[in-house]
């Protein structure tokens, strides 16, 4: 679909349905709008599988090693290999966008997301996040490059102000996204974070260098929860704030826009930017790819010996023998309450995996019942 069928789309929606289509109409779906032949489209928690929109355990992902280990093998043709596997996930589960890879840079070790970010080099993230993209979308799947940007600290994720100078900011933190932009990206995730004095969502750094200087021609779309304001976060380059139905934009954005706060024009760059991305991956008309429905799927996306194939490697040496574990002692039954009394789901990288009596910290790096924080 060229820019003229996309103007022409635009033209048949009033004002009233071009915001609505600016907030998410469930937590993890976009709003539809049959006027223009718009479906809705899922987006998924990643980067280390596919959870899709149940959080429940009977609903498997394929679950892959951390992007931390992925990032250490330094081979994008692998990476490569596995973006195409989580493509292949995301249509068993009638997913449109992935949220991943993340490319947040490892700042300090006590970061509690680490897992799922790539490394502390700006080029190695930004190189095996392109191979990833290039995966992930090769199958009429969109990805998304997250948490744009400097988003590095678990300490105040959701309101620290980070302060960092423009050198740095660009060698550094910007430069994995204009990687993910050159690799073609479609979606880009800003973050809770603050950068100089303003929230991402608001930030003046959506459209430059984002926009404007890298070209990006996708969708913004905010981490959940992130859109703090009406004016402030339409103004700048945030298209789509998540998630819905309820959020700061609505009806109080249709009152700014024909109180003069805000353009129309504004209004509708993000629009078009929406509905690009639906025509990208099949949710515009009747064209593009064709989803499976979860209840469709009944086989793992790839056989065992794909899957297998994928993290296999001549160039990798065999590990040696294990070592053979001393017996534990015996030791008396305290109970120890909390919140991990009861069974937990659990996946590193937001996947869910099968619950298990066994211990969950030591087998999937990572509880998934949280709240979502994509």
């Amino acid at each position: 679909m060229d820019e003229e069928d996309l103007t022409r789309l635009l033209d048949k929606l009033d004002l009233r349905q071009k915001v609505r289509l600016l907030t998410g109409a469930t937590t993890w779906r976009t709003a539809a709008e049959p006027a223009v032949g718009l479906g809705a489209m899922t987006m998924s928690d990643g980067p280390a599988g596919v959870r899709g929109e149940a959080w429940d355990e009977f609903e498997t992902s394929a679950l892959l090693p951390s992007a931390t280990g992925l990032c250490a093998m330094w081979d994008e043709d692998l990476v490569e290999r596995l973006g195409r596997l989580l493509a292949d996930e995301a249509r068993r589960k009638s997913v449109h966008v992935v949220l991943a890879p993340t490319l947040n840079i490892h700042r300090s070790p006590l970061a509690g997301r680490h897992f799922e970010c790539f490394s502390e080099d700006p080029v190695l993230v930004g190189r095996t996040g392109a191979a990833l993209i290039r995966g992930i979308q090769s199958y009429g799947v969109a990805a998304a490059a997250k948490h744009y940007v400097a988003n590095d600290s678990e300490t105040e994720r959701l309101s620290v102000d980070v302060r960092v100078g423009e050198r740095a900011l660009r060698e550094v933190y910007l430069a994995p996204f204009e990687s993910a932009v050159e690799a073609g990206v479609h979606v880009v995730m800003s973050g809770y974070n603050g950068v100089n004095g303003a929230t991402m969502t608001e930030s003046a750094l959506l459209v430059e260098p984002l926009k404007e200087e890298w070209g990006f021609d996708g969708l913004v779309v905010s981490d959940w929860g992130a859109v703090r304001s009406t004016v402030a976060a339409a103004l700048a380059g945030q298209d789509l704030a998540m998630p819905g139905p309820h959020g700061p934009w609505g009806d109080v954005l249709v009152d700014a826009v024909t109180g003069g706060a805000v353009g129309e024009e504004a209004v509708d760059d993000k629009v078009r930017r929406l509905l690009r991305l639906a025509g990208r991956v099949g949710a515009l008309g009747p064209a593009g790819p064709s989803f499976l429905s979860p209840t469709a799927a009944t086989s793992p996306a790839l056989p065992p010996s794909a899957a297998a194939s994928a993290l296999s490697s001549p160039q990798r040496p065999r590990p040696g023998p294990r070592r053979r574990r001393p017996p534990l002692r015996s030791c008396h039954r305290r109970p120890l309450p909390g919140v991990f009394l009861s069974p937990r789901t659990t996946g590193g990288g937001c996947c869910v995996a099968p619950w298990s009596p066994a211990p969950c910290c030591w087998r999937t790096g990572g509880c998934s019942r949280s709240t979502p924080q994509p």
